[in-house]
């Protein structure tokens, strides 16, 4: 069970949230490289130092919800029913994370986002974050070692099939044929040690 957040906490997510909506309509508005730090944070009413001891760039601006992504797919992991297949558990995580994406209202953030080199490259490497903070989880899991190729592999995999599906015709369709490639693979490649 979660605890309540204390008043102190709720300050702090109310002031991220304010910031990272500021931003975002200030980005969709004028277009991301016409708006700098300075911009969002007077439009937000904070200082600088503010808005930077909640987001470590401009980027991460965007991508507010960086960390709940790596969180809901670590968690799938690791808090799965005992009698849940590994691959089953991330796929229903992408899933609902695809749909999240695809939402009409997220159109204009991800065109921003193909649109733009710098948080292009922010996107890959937050790709590359989430997928070494997967195969971790997927090593403990299994009792394997963190650098097996099978888990780090399987995580890419998982976290590309984000990108892939949102970018589909029918994401629903997509995530439905990228996670049976990757059972597939996973049933052949996964460590030996697990039963």
């Amino acid at each position: 069970m979660t605890e309540p957040l204390g008043r102190r906490e709720r300050k702090k997510a109310a002031t991220r949230r304010k910031i990272a909506e500021t931003a975002l309509r200030l980005f969709l508005e004028r277009g991301y490289d016409e708006v700098g730090i300075r911009d969002v944070a007077a439009e937000a009413d904070v200082a600088v130092t503010t808005l930077f001891s909640h987001f470590a760039s401009k980027e991460a601006l965007v991508f507010e919800l960086d960390g709940e992504f790596q969180h809901g797919l670590t968690q799938a992991v690791t808090d799965r029913a005992p009698d849940e297949p590994l691959i089953s558990a991330l796929r229903r995580e992408i899933q609902a994370q695809v749909r999240h994406c695809a939402a009409d209202e997220a159109a204009p953030v991800w065109r921003m986002i193909d649109g733009s080199p710098a948080l292009r490259e922010y996107e890959e490497l937050m790709r590359l974050r989430h997928a070494k903070a997967l195969a971790a989880a997927i090593a403990a899991d299994l009792d394997a070692p963190g650098t097996t190729t099978a888990c780090r592999t399987i995580a890419r995999f998982v976290v590309d099939a984000h990108s892939l599906a949102r970018e589909s015709a029918d994401p629903d369709a997509a995530v439905d044929e990228i996670f049976r490639m990757i059972e597939a693979a996973w049933e052949v490649h996964r460590p030996q040690s697990v039963s």
